[in-house]
């Protein structure tokens, strides 16, 4: 059966306060981060239901990203967009997720400089797009 996936959740500029950059005095300091976020997930159950339980909670996306990248503490941007959408896939339903990160007070001539990544679930059977493990690898059927 031929899938595609055109229902998105999406996130945008999530401000986060995070340790980020190689430099000393970045390590010392939290910097503000811009963060968009589209999980590309079904949201048909929810659209028919009316019933937050069927959806995906975007106010807990924003708690976990928050919380995942003060935890993180990376150097640099594009480890941490990695790490958090490994873990944004691991933890909701979504088949696919595209992640910007920005530093808005990076570069004094830039409104801001980032990285944005997509990233897929791994492929399975059939089954509806649930991830099931750490590992990102089909399950035996």
């Amino acid at each position: 059966m031929f899938h595609t996936q055109s229902d998105v959740v999406f996130i945008k500029g999530l401000k986060v306060e995070a340790v980020i950059g190689v430099y000393e005095w970045e390590r010392a300091i939290t910097q503000p981060l811009l963060i968009d976020i589209a999980l590309e997930t079904d949201i048909s159950r929810a659209a028919k239901s009316d019933d937050v339980t069927d959806a995906l909670n975007y106010k807990a996306v924003c708690d976990d990203v928050s919380e995942w990248c003060q935890a993180i503490k990376a150097k640099l941007l594009e480890h941490l967009a990695g790490q958090v959408a490994d873990k944004l896939l691991t933890k909701y339903a979504s088949h696919k997720v595209t992640l910007s990160i920005a530093k808005p007070t990076a570069i004094q001539e830039a409104d801001a400089v980032g990285v944005q990544i997509t990233r897929h679930a791994a492929a399975s059977s059939d089954e509806p797009a649930v991830n099931h493990a750490d590992n990102h690898q089909s399950n035996d059927v």
